[in-house]
């Protein structure tokens, strides 16, 4: 029991990142409004781009520049272990870029949806799409 109890405490980031994921998909998944949806898809995007984010770093380690190149220390070897890796950084500010172009075009359709059936509910639309 008390193993489980450090397992939770020491990662409790990757447990927010469980939650907001499981929250945005409930969110698609229950609600019926398509603003909700759209909510609910932007929270589940965000939990996946901290989620990487936060694998990415490393505690008490620096930036992959090699400050001392040339000079005395020049033929010292380099660890990989004490740099942070910057590739889930890098995908990480390409998936921002996605995710606001994802909810920019999903508002427009939402919008667009809206002034063809006055109504964002997906029931009233269905309805309406049948009585057509």
């Amino acid at each position: 029991m008390q193993a489980i109890i450090s397992s939770f405490m020491t990662h409790y980031n990757y447990w927010i990142y469980i939650g907001l994921v499981l929250l945005g998909v409930y969110a698609m998944i229950s609600k019926r409004n398509l603003v909700k949806k759209i909510i609910g898809m932007n929270i589940t995007q965000t939990a996946v781009i901290l989620f990487y984010v936060s694998i990415g770093a490393k505690k008490g380690k620096t930036l992959p520049i090699i400050a001392h190149g040339h000079g005395a220390d020049a033929h010292a070897a380099i660890q990989a272990i004490d740099y942070i890796n910057p590739l889930p950084h890098v995908l990480m500010l390409t998936a921002i870029v996605v995710s606001v172009a994802t909810l920019g075009v999903a508002l427009a359709l939402a919008l667009k949806v809206y002034r063809e059936y006055r109504t964002l509910e997906e029931d009233e639309i269905a309805a309406r799409i049948e009585s057509k």
